[in-house]
């Protein structure tokens, strides 16, 4: 049984004011729109408002002036550092990262992505499959799924490793902007595939991080399932007591 966790509306918010800072809408210096700018604008309650705000002046993001209002410092250092499991699904360059390709083909479209695709349940699926190792060891399975009007025209269907990453493939070939990513984590246990893959026991769950790559609009480019073993994970966070 999956469990997948919803981002809530603040977090949902917080990230959407951050990919406004980092592609320059609000640039340094720069004060954001007021609360009730922000409520009428993304139709959210003030409690939601704040506490996005909140959350991206303790991360770093913004900082109060007083008499002044809420200002953008621009992207932290820590931020730019941020280990983003979708980030590095997107950016992998096949030929150079650490790991092989194992397996390039037209698949059933799992239920997971069919969803977020808005593809039926018997539709088929590019998917490139590949294995990151760590000294030869397996440590992540990313499975990648493409529509087949993402396919057509690109070299997704080689079996060989590609140059780059899929999302600079995707760019240049089929002239789409990647936008913003969605991320929805779940724990789950293998297929069998999957676990003899990621040397996984049985009866070891897996994480799931689906990485669901839209443009501006919104519209899925790409979908990814991002597959770590659970016994070999280790999640850590550090906040401030309030």
């Amino acid at each position: 049984m999956a469990y997948e966790v919803e981002p809530p509306k603040y977090l949902r918010l917080a990230q959407t004011l951050q990919r406004r800072i980092e592609d320059g809408t609000y640039a340094p210096g720069v004060r954001v729109p007021s609360e009730n700018q922000l409520v009428q604008t993304f139709g959210m309650s003030r409690p939601t408002v704040v506490r996005a705000l909140e959350l991206l002046k303790r991360d770093g993001w913004l900082e109060s002036r007083q008499g002044y209002g809420t200002i953008v410092r621009g992207r932290p250092t820590a931020a730019a550092d941020q280990d983003r499991r979708g980030q590095q699904a997107l950016s992998r360059d096949e030929l150079r990262a650490p790991g092989r390709l194992v397996e390039v083909g037209y698949v059933p479209v799992p239920k997971r992505v069919a969803s977020v695709l808005g593809l039926p349940k018997r539709a088929k699926v590019l998917m490139r499959r590949f294995l990151v190792e760590d000294e030869g060891e397996p440590f992540e399975l990313v499975s990648s799924y493409f529509p087949a009007g993402m396919v057509e025209g690109t070299d997704l269907e080689t079996t060989e490793a590609l140059s780059g990453s899929t999302r600079e493939h995707l760019e240049a070939r089929k002239k789409v902007r990647f936008d913003h990513v969605q991320e929805r984590i779940s724990a789950r246990l293998p297929e069998p595939a999957e676990g003899e893959l990621l040397d996984v026991p049985d009866g070891v769950p897996v994480l799931s991080v689906l990485v669901v790559a839209c443009d501006a609009s919104g519209q899925a480019l790409q979908v990814s399932d991002v597959l770590l073993p659970a016994d070999r994970q280790e999640l850590e966070d550090n906040y401030r007591l309030s």
